[in-house]
């Protein structure tokens, strides 16, 4: 879906379109960008950046507070959408998933096609616009969805993967953040086909554990299955406060309701968790985790609670002002017997954003 949240309040505030707008927290909480609108963009906004920047940006900036019932009905209304036409859709957020239409409810030959009535589809149903991406795999059809947005679709067939693959930076490979990405170009590595010549051992030295991964990606390597309904790997969240937290008390109480949240979520999924992590970030950036692994599953609220609580003592909470805490529960299973019998499989509820000319649409 194009600029998701921020194009749902576009769609129900008139007053807002062609408007820079964004949704998320307030400039003088420490507020964050969760989605900017295509006018926000236009100032270098981006999803992911300080709600003060944002504002520095752009002065005109309208800020929306995120309405995620509503959010989460429109992505079950376009979700509901494909699954229409094929039972292998794969989420990766509320607004993205991959599709595998090799066989489809339409008999439709080109998955382009699909592309196209799903998105016509999806536009009637929720007035929305939705960018797609065709491709052989799940690698270049990820990055073909970005490629033209808003309102976008890139089809790469088999014969023009290479040509795709040629136009990318190092960049557009997962994993390969600002940090990475300046170390790599660093070495020469400029463009994702680069990576093909680099030196096994200085490759595996930039990249580390990646590094195969990587180097397959880079010839357009790509055989991971779509897998529909993945399990839930974790769940966590997080707060970040307007005035930096020192009273341990204080911190103590945020970490507990956290963690009960979390305990909350578990009992809705009917989950359990040997793994209770709490997250602490100081007010000069510098974040640490901490996590405790227990012997038996459990979604006891205040079992994980007191667990999360006794994590501070390992932190310098209390020592040194703290502007976010998050607590998260991992190793989920679907019993609560000891481990070996039954777990559940992993995907992370913690978020992240997506990203321009043709190779054939």
């Amino acid at each position: 879906m194009d600029a998701f949240y921020a194009s749902v309040e576009q769609r129900d505030r008139p007053e807002l379109r062609g408007q820079p707008v964004v949704v998320g927290g307030r400039p003088e909480e420490r507020g964050v960008v969760a989605a900017a609108s295509y006018e926000a963009r236009a100032f270098g906004v981006r999803s992911a950046l300080s709600m003060a920047k944002a504002v520095r940006l752009c002065p005109t900036l309208t800020i929306v507070r995120p309405a995620f019932k509503k959010y989460r009905a429109v992505s079950a209304q376009v979700f509901d959408l494909f699954r229409t036409v094929t039972p292998l859709v794969e989420p990766l957020s509320l607004d993205e998933a991959y599709l595998d239409v090799t066989e489809n409810a339409w008999g439709e030959q080109l998955a382009s096609q699909v592309a196209r009535q799903l998105k016509r589809q999806i536009l009637k149903a929720t007035g929305l616009t939705a960018s797609a991406g065709v491709a052989p795999n799940k690698f270049i059809a990820k990055i073909a969805s970005g490629w033209r947005k808003p309102d976008g679709l890139t089809v790469v067939p088999h014969e023009r993967v290479e040509a795709f693959l040629k136009r990318l930076p190092v960049e557009a490979l997962w994993g390969v953040g600002p940090v990475t990405g300046k170390r790599l170009r660093a070495h020469g590595v400029l463009k994702l086909v680069d990576i093909r010549s680099v030196d096994d051992d200085l490759f595996r030295r930039l990249v580390g554990k990646k590094a195969v991964l990587f180097r397959r990606l880079a010839y357009g390597d790509d055989d991971r299955p779509v897998v529909p309904n993945r399990a839930a790997k974790s769940c966590g969240s997080e707060n970040t406060y307007a005035s930096n937290l020192v009273d341990l008390e204080r911190i103590r109480k945020e970490v507990d309701q956290l963690a009960r949240r979390a305990a909350s979520w578990l009992e809705d999924k009917h989950l359990w968790a040997r793994t209770v992590t709490v997250k602490v970030r100081y007010s000069d950036f510098t974040t640490v985790t901490r996590s405790q692994t227990g012997a038996l599953p459990t979604r006891d609220a205040a079992a994980i609670a007191e667990r999360a609580v006794g994590l501070l003592g390992r932190t310098d909470a209390g020592a040194r002002p703290i502007r976010l805490l998050g607590t998260s529960v991992h190793n989920l299973t679907d019993t609560n017997q000891p481990p070996g019998l039954k777990t559940a499989g992993m995907l992370q509820l913690w978020d992240t954003p997506a990203g321009s000319p043709d190779i054939r649409s």
